[in-house]
C-alpha cells in the first residue's frame, strides 16, 4: 500500500478498535501526521493516564509503552516495534541502580523518564526534561539526591539550582553526538538564528545555546516567536516536523553529528525512533500485538513515582 492508503487504514483500524495513537515528536513525519496525540515523553505520560481508549499504540520507543501501560495496566498497549529500545535506558539496569542506591543510604532516587519499569520500581520521583528543574526544586536542600541516568541534564539541573548532586554516568547517544564545532561554524555563518539546545546535550553545546528546554519547551519557543525566520536546532531532528507546520515560513537548521568514518549525514536522528514505520504501525494495530506487558509487582511500585511526577507537574 502507499503511504495515503496505509494512513487511512490506519484511521479506519483506529476507530473501529477504539484505539489511540500517540506518537513521540522524534517520530517519523508520517508517524507524526498519522497519530491522535503528538508530544514529549511528559504529554504522552499524561494522555495516557487520562486516555479512554481501549488500545494505546505508542509510536516511541520501549520505556514510554511501558510508562503508558503501567499508568493504565487495564488498557491494551501495543508498539509498533518491541526493538525500538533507548540507549539511556540501557546505560542503567536495575540491578546497577539498586547497588548504587544501597551505596547511598539516605539519599533520595530521581529517575528521568528514559528508564525500564524495573529502575522505575527503585525510584523516589520520576522526572522528565520538561519537569526535572521544578521538581529538583521542591526537594528540601538539606536531603541528599541520587539523579540517573542522564548526566547531562543532571549536570544541567545541579548548575541550574546550585544543587550538589550524585550523578550517574549515562548519556543520549544521539544528544552526546553534535558536533561543537559544527555548531560553531553554524552559528558565524547564521549569527541571526539563535541556537534552540535540549538539555540532554553535553555542557560545551549547551554553553553555545541560547534557549535551553525540552523538546515541548523548544517547540513552544518557536510557536511564540513568529517574527524570527531562522533557528538552529540542536535536538532530535523529527522535531522540526511539528516546528515547520507551526512555522512554514521560517528555516530550521539542524546542528550535525559528530563526524565519524564514513558517515557523514547533516541530519542527528535516533535510529530507534526510526524503527518505528507505517506499515509496522498498521500491522500492529491489524493484529494488535507486540503487546506490552509489566509484571504487576514491578508496575505496583513503578507507578509510584510516576504519579508523584504528574502531581507535581
Amino acid at each position: 500500500m502507499t503511504n495515503t492508503e496505509l494512513t487511512a487504514s490506519i484511521r479506519r483500524l483506529a476507530k473501529e478498535k477504539n484505539a489511540v495513537i500517540m506518537a513521540h515528536y522524534y517520530q517519523r513525519a508520517e508517524v507524526q501526521d498519522v497519530a491522535d496525540f503528538i508530544g514529549d515523553s511528559l504529554a504522552l505520560a499524561q494522555q495516557a493516564a487520562r486516555t479512554d481508549a481501549d488500545i494505546i499504540v505508542l509510536c516511541g520507543v520501549h520505556f514510554m509503552a511501558e510508562t503508558a501501560k503501567i499508568l493504565c495496566p487495564d488498557k491494551k498497549v501495543l508498539i509498533p516495534d518491541i526493538n525500538a529500545g533507548c540507549s539511556l535506558a540501557d546505560s542503567c539496569k536495575a540491578t546497577d541502580l539498586k547497588a548504587w542506591k544501597d551505596a547511598h543510604p539516605g539519599y533520595k532516587v530521581i529517575s528521568y523518564v528514559n528508564t525500564s519499569a524495573d529502575v522505575k520500581a527503585l525510584t523516589d520521583i520520576v522526572v522528565t526534561s520538561s519537569n526535572a528543574l521544578k521538581i529538583v526544586q521542591s526537594i528540601p536542600a538539606e536531603q541528599p539526591v541520587l539523579f540517573g541516568p542522564d548526566h547531562n541534564l543532571g549536570q544541567y539541573i545541579s548548575q541550574m539550582t546550585g544543587r550538589d548532586m550524585a550523578l550517574w554516568n549515562g548519556a543520549c547517544h544521539v544528544h552526546s553526538r553534535f558536533s561543537v564545532e559544527a555548531l560553531i561554524n553554524l552559528k558565524h555563518e547564521h549569527h541571526d538564528a539563535p541556537v534552540l539546545a535540549h538539555p540532554e546535550c553535553k555542557q560545551a553545546i549547551l554553553t553555545l545555546s541560547d534557549v535551553i528546554g525540552s523538546t515541548q519547551a523548544l517547540l513552544n519557543y518557536v510557536k511564540t516567536h513568529t517574527d524570527i525566520r531562522k533557528f538552529i536546532i540542536a535536538t532530535e531532528t523529527g522535531v522540526m516536523h511539528e516546528m515547520q507546520k507551526a512555522c512554514p515560513e521560517a528555516t530550521f537548521i539542524p546542528v550535525p553529528p559528530e563526524v565519524t568514518e564514513g558517515v557523514g549525514c547533516m541530519c542527528n536522528e535516533c535510529e530507534y525512533m526510526r524503527m518505528i514505520t507505517l506499515d509496522k504501525l498498521y500491522n500492529c494495530l491489524l493484529n494488535e500485538t507486540p503487546e506490552i506487558d509489566v509484571p504487576q509487582a514491578v508496575a505496583s511500585q513503578a507507578v509510584l513515582p510516576i504519579q508523584r511526577m504528574l502531581e507535581l507537574s
